[in-house]
């Protein structure tokens, strides 16, 4: 069997941030999450992940910023890790205006988490 594949979730909301945790458990894969998009990026820096899960909205460091940054990351392998955004503000912003900012993939809150464990199998398991 493969490794255990983990995700790093940014995300403020704790009641988020523990049903994501439950239902991505589930199917075995490791959980780590961050309260802002500066936690991200010390996570990302100092362990290896195979997606992040991006709230857009974040204090000290928001979603977009944040992708940005990792982007522009030196190691290429952490600077091209697939990043699912997640937005309350779904309408702000079209799908080409999420992969030009950095995202792989966007989802809706309040999240479907049949839609979001689908979303996240598709992309990992590539």
């Amino acid at each position: 069997m493969d490794s255990t594949k983990r995700i790093l979730v940014g995300e403020d909301s704790s009641v988020i941030i523990n049903l994501t945790k439950s239902v991505l458990s589930f199917e075995n894969y490791e959980i780590k999450s961050a309260k802002d998009g500066t936690q991200v990026l010390d996570l990302l820096q100092n362990e290896d992940f195979d997606l992040v899960l991006m709230d857009i909205s974040m204090p000290k460091m928001d979603g977009i910023e944040c992708t940005k940054a990792i982007r522009n990351l030196p190691d290429q392998a952490k600077a091209s890790i697939p990043i699912i955004a997640i937005t309350g503000n779904l309408k702000n912003f079209t799908k080409e205006q999420y992969k030009t900012m950095g995202f792989t993939d966007f989802l809706q809150k309040p999240l479907n988490y049949d839609l979001l464990l689908a979303t996240v199998k598709k992309i990992i398991n590539k």
